[in-house]
């Protein structure tokens, strides 16, 4: 019996092992297929992620060597020669208009700052950013510059506070001191004034004859 049983197993092992086998012969290429797919997509990531980190370190490096002009004039020309892809490139653009401003091109810093404040594939944050920027240059057109500030201003906007700032300015800069006095105390009164923005509004309000409110008592 046991030599009968030995057989047996041996035979069934035999079989098992025809039949691995021919799983392997029939299904064995999708495994390596797998496998190849596995290698090769991590190679590609870190090839795409080793091209991503070059790209941004030549943007840097070009962005650095362009601050470095001292003329304002080369350095808005060398600005403008700095290529840059999705995220740097609002950075970029964002640096472009400062240049742009020192060197006393307003409407070229404001044209700028509008183009990234219009586009859709820029992060949120940059186009805003921009938005709040080009409202608070001397452009020729009020009408323009205070409809995109009142726009700005509306609660939930990040730079609310700030766009109610340059309107109090616009609005002093017509002499209605009164209406320019009433959007300084909206802001005084908002709970999230910065410090800084806060002692500037006080400080205009003073100016304009404020008095500032008496400070609580313990």
């Amino acid at each position: 019996m046991s030599n009968n049983e030995s057989f047996i197993d041996e035979v069934t092992e035999e079989v098992r092992r025809e039949k691995l086998y021919g799983y392997l012969r029939r299904y064995g290429w999708i495994a390596v297929a797998a496998v190849l797919l596995l290698v090769g997509g991590a190679a590609f990531n870190e090839y795409r992620n080793a091209q991503a980190r070059d790209a941004a370190q030549a943007t840097g490096d070009a962005l650095l060597s362009a601050l470095e002009e001292t003329d304002p004039e080369a350095r808005v020309a060398a600005m403008q020669e700095v290529a840059a892809e999705g995220t740097a490139a609002a950075v970029t653009r964002l640096l472009q208009a400062s240049t742009q401003e020192e060197a006393g091109d307003i409407e070229g810093a404001a044209a700028t700052l509008n183009a990234v404040a219009n586009d859709a594939d820029a992060p949120e944050m940059y186009r805003d950013l921009a938005a709040i920027k080009a409202g608070m240059l001397p452009t020729q057109d009020a009408d323009a510059r205070r409809s995109a500030l009142e726009a700005l201003s509306q609660p939930g906007q990040p730079f609310r506070l700030l766009a109610l700032e340059q309107m109090a300015y616009m609005t002093l800069a017509t002499g209605d001191t009164e209406a320019a006095l009433v959007t300084l105390r909206q802001i005084e009164e908002d709970a999230a004034v910065s410090r800084g923005l806060l002692e500037r509004v006080q400080t205009l309000m003073v100016a304009l004859g404020e008095p500032l409110p008496e400070p609580v008592s313990e």
